[in-house]
């Protein structure tokens, strides 16, 4: 069932975000680390995401930075959804093994990839189709998903490595502490888009 929580309503309808200059976007940052792992490690490692989530082009361009690591990227992707904000596991939900392009067999890089987030090969491929058939069946009700799961804070990056198969560094998704308060217009129009999208998906 996809749903907009209170707490993902107030995030949006009184908080807004200080970087989202334009209708239809909504800014998340991530900041990567080990023992930010659900089972947290030593790793020195540390990395940094900004993603801009534009609901009205269905376009999402997500940039990373990291350095550090204490063995060799092997994958990296966004895992949804966590039972509880902030906190737990919870499977792949973008392109398994890795993000196409994603820097591997290196401690450090930098990336950065727009995807269609009404495009099947941004949640899966042949070994990974379980996001789209567990959220409706359409990429349409996959792509509501995982922004409400984000907004509500309940979606993860993770950084594989050769010395942390599981996950070396990752950071939960979270809009930006806001500068002031605003984008009331944008909080309920990303409120729509998850209505209208539940709606087709439920056709």
């Amino acid at each position: 069932m996809i749903r907009a929580s209170g707490l993902a309503l107030l995030s949006l309808l009184f908080l807004g975000t200080a970087n989202s200059a334009s209708a239809g976007v909504i800014d998340f940052t991530a900041a990567l680390s080990g023992p930010n792992e659900a089972v947290p490690n030593s790793s020195l490692g540390t990395g940094f995401a900004r993603i801009h989530f534009n609901y009205a082009t269905n376009l999402l361009n997500l940039h990373v930075t990291f350095s550090g690591l204490t063995g060799n990227t092997t994958a990296s992707h966004i895992h949804c959804c966590t039972t509880l904000p902030f906190t737990g596991a919870a499977g792949v939900a973008t392109t398994s093994p890795t993000f196409a392009g994603f820097p591997l067999g290196v401690t450090s890089g930098i990336y950065d990839i727009t995807l269609d987030m009404l495009a099947t090969s941004t949640y899966n491929n042949n070994s990974n189709p379980t996001f789209i058939n567990a959220h409706g069946g359409t990429t349409a009700s996959a792509e509501a998903a995982l922004l409400a799961a984000m907004i509500d804070g309940k979606t993860y990056l993770n950084i594989h490595s050769t010395a942390f198969p599981g996950g070396e560094i990752r950071g939960f998704l979270v809009v930006p502490e806001p500068a002031s308060l605003g984008l009331l217009g944008l909080g309920l129009a990303a409120f729509g888009f998850l209505r209208r999208k539940r709606k087709l998906a439920e056709a």
